[in-house]
């Protein structure tokens, strides 16, 4: 098949899954088959796109033309392959997960869950493809319009007002900010495709270029920079598999991927090095970075407690795109995955543990690795990898993070990272801790379903395995570090950040 046929694929298969849930409704066995074999499917193309991307091939796909010069198209490029394959290979193991939480949970209107997650994945897939700031713009907003059924699935009031939140501040901030900077960057540049090097020099310059960066980087409302930031606890209120993938993986990290693609090929790595535009956002960054860190340790809430500690990693990748220099937007570029990948282990466990033992603070966790030890030992790991320890994944993004740090010779920055990695052990591992080491608390003899605490019973299958896998995948992302290293090695980068 054509390389230009799968790009377009990797958006067509999630968007026919997802009309053709509803028709399966009556048949839950075939309408998760339809959800299983839709992931693998977008997977085999997102690989099949791979292997066309290491080949050479770069083709541009255009759907259509809204003016001239201006085109819904796509195109691959390095960070956008790394985007597709980490949203399509979680999307897998998300939807066993999600069959079997939604099942044990007992939760209503599954049809329709099924159905917007899988279209929220085609934007996704849009957004990793885009050729063009327009194109991203376009698909940003679909996936924000996709996940508001999600984030009020359970159609409470409490989740009707997180919904309010979600939309009022993602749809704010593209409105009043993103889609003011893509106006004046199409005047000031004449275009709006993404071009190694940057299309604003000679364009924009002065105090402009902060300006017109802080235009994108506040507009880009799903990286959650402080003080936009608050959308991200509120949809917590959400089902657990949405809170794994679509805010551990597909839609913060489509904030934080803008950032970094705005970066690299709107302004220009070395532009900005040259002008010190980004100096600011090293500062809101850092800021971000410490200050929801501080909050998630004031969470009794576990999944309150991983959003806001999701706010803070992401906030690493944003500073890795501030400091200009390549070994910095290298680790930001790793970052996507590592944290991905941990933090949706995360996410797996504690929905695990409310579907097991209904217990959602982790005041109540005390011993629950003696009936969960598969699911409290994986959270270990996710939590080790988070926090940057080896043998995990996310040490080898926190590492190059602060040698870009070191190379854009701000030693604060460093600091901040380290303070940030100490206070990632004290609001993760205690909950391990306390699951392992801590008695039951007498008072609860029985669990909501009449399980004595000295039982086993972890959460079912398929629950239990995806987080396995995860788990797995941040020790093989430590081992094995190198495809993601010379991928973001093959970024445009320029040559001022060393």
């Amino acid at each position: 098949m054509s390389p230009e046929r799968l790009i377009l694929l990797c958006m067509v298969v999630p968007a026919i899954g997802a009309a053709l849930l509803p028709f399966f409704s009556r048949w839950p066995n075939l309408r998760e088959t339809v959800t299983i074999l839709t992931s693998l499917v977008l997977f085999g193309v997102v690989d099949g796109v791979r292997t066309d991307f290491f080949e050479g091939t770069r083709p541009v796909v255009e759907l259509l033309e809204v003016l001239p010069g201006l085109s819904l198209s796509f195109q691959i490029e390095p960070l956008g392959m790394l985007f597709a394959l980490v949203a399509s290979g979680l999307w897998i193991l998300t939807s066993f997960y999600a069959i079997g939480y939604m099942r044990a949970h007992h939760e209503p209107d599954q049809t329709r869950f099924f159905s917007c997650f899988a279209g929220a994945i085609a934007a996704t897939m849009g957004i990793a493809l885009a050729s063009n700031v327009f194109t991203l713009f376009v698909f940003y907003e679909v996936l924000t319009f996709s996940t508001w059924p999600l984030v009020t699935h359970s159609r409470t009031a409490d989740a009707k007002r997180s919904g309010r939140i979600y939309l009022g501040i993602l749809v704010g901030t593209s409105v009043c900010f993103l889609l003011f900077a893509v106006i004046w960057t199409w005047f000031a540049a004449g275009t709006l495709d993404f071009t190694a090097g940057g299309i604003l020099r000679g364009k924009v310059e002065g105090p402009h270029v902060a300006i017109l960066l802080a235009l994108y980087m506040f507009g880009t409302g799903k990286a959650a920079l402080m003080p936009f930031h608050r959308w991200l606890p509120a949809a917590m209120v959400a089902p657990t598999p949405v809170s794994a993938l679509l805010h551990a993986v597909a839609v913060v990290k489509a904030g934080v991927f803008t950032v970094l693609k705005i970066t690299i090929y709107v302004f220009g790595v070395d532009y900005l090095y040259e002008t010190s535009a980004s100096q600011w956002l090293q500062i809101v960054a850092a800021a971000t970075i410490v200050l929801s860190s501080l909050v998630a340790m004031t969470k009794d809430n576990l999944k309150a407690r991983l959003a806001y500690s999701t706010i803070s990693q992401l906030s690493y990748i944003t500073l890795g795109a501030s400091m200009a220099t390549e070994l910095g937007l290298i680790g930001g570029g790793m970052h996507i995955a590592m944290h991905a990948v941990g933090k949706i282990t995360l996410f797996f466990c504690a929905g695990a543990v409310y579907v097991s033992l209904h217990k959602k603070n982790i005041s109540d966790m005390n011993g629950i690795g003696r009936q969960m030890p598969f699911t409290m030992v994986a959270f270990f790991i996710g939590a080790c990898s988070i926090i940057g320890l080896p043998p995990m994944g996310g040490a080898w993004s926190k590492w190059y993070l602060a040698l870009g740090a070191m190379d854009a010779d701000q030693i604060v920055l460093v600091g901040v990272l380290m303070l940030s990695s100490l206070m990632n052990v004290a609001y993760l591992l205690p909950i391990p801790f306390r699951a392992f080491l801590c008695k039951p608390d007498p008072s609860d003899n029985k669990d909501g379903h009449g399980h004595g605490n000295g039982g086993l019973h972890e959460a079912p299958m398929f629950c239990v395995v995806p987080l396995t896998l995860t788990a797995i995948g941040c020790v093989l992302l430590f081992l094995f570090p190198e495809p993601l290293f010379n991928l973001m090695k093959s970024l445009p980068l320029g040559g001022y950040g060393g």
